[in-house]
């Protein structure tokens, strides 16, 4: 079951046990996957549903569901300074691997990035896609680029700050690492702030403390804009995966 090919498909998708394949999702399974009328593949609605699956013409006819457990027991929030050029691309990639939840890009004062919409779709894109390839049963959120300030008060449930963490990833100066930070309870929810090249502004930083946001270290040395997610998202992952 494990070695099947998976595909994300839209919950629209699924109709009556059958799940109307688009033209896209019909030319990777027949002409890049090579299967044929028959074959079995799982369907992922990205919301949590999975499905065994069989190929039939422009649908798949549903088999029966099955059951992933992939995700991490926890939720995951990852706010992060959009870096130069395609480097969000693989932030988005890593970080799915990883296991995050949603992800919330962000202008920062230093940030060298301002996207275009269509930079949008091609994140989302990149998600399903990583989804996919890890065997994930969700699908990350990838949020509309905002303002960093905007994007501390939308990710932060005022409600639930009781069980939920937040740090702020600060490449220099004398913070805990985040290692030493986590404590790791079921159900939570923890979200992570890792800055731009150049690293977070001090006006910045202290916006954060002040909804709640714990200033920590990644470590020793300076870590590049697209690297410093993904160490974050392996530290929390190495925490709840014990």
């Amino acid at each position: 079951m494990s070695q099947l090919q998976r595909i994300a498909i839209a919950p629209s998708q699924l109709q009556q046990q059958q799940i109307l394949l688009s033209k896209e999702q019909q030319h990777y399974l027949v002409r890049v996957l090579r299967l044929h009328e028959g074959d079995r593949f799982i369907a992922m609605d990205g919301k949590g549903k999975s499905w065994l699956v069989q190929l039939a013409g422009e649908q798949a006819q549903v088999l029966e569901p099955i059951s992933v457990e992939t995700e991490l027991p926890v939720t995951i929030t990852l706010i992060v300074a959009l870096p130069k050029g395609n480097g969000f691309d693989e932030v988005v990639r890593c970080c799915t691997e990883l296991g995050v939840t949603s992800i919330a890009p962000v202008l920062s004062d230093r940030a060298l990035l301002h996207p275009s919409p269509q930079k949008l779709e091609r994140w989302r894109r990149i998600a399903a896609e990583a989804a996919e390839q890890s065997e994930r049963s969700f699908v990350p959120t990838i949020l509309e680029p905002v303002t960093f300030n905007t994007g501390l008060s939308s990710v932060i449930d005022p409600l639930s700050l009781a069980n939920s963490q937040q740090y702020i990833c600060v490449a220099r100066g004398e913070f805990p690492h985040l290692r030493d930070c986590l404590h790791y309870k079921e159900q939570e929810t923890i979200v992570i702030a890792t800055g731009p090249e150049g690293g977070w502004t001090k006006q910045e930083i202290e916006n954060a403390i002040a909804v709640g946001f714990q200033p920590v270290s990644l470590g020793r040395r300076i870590l590049r804009a697209v690297t410093a997610p993904v160490v974050a998202l392996s530290l929390i992952t190495a925490a709840c995966e014990v």
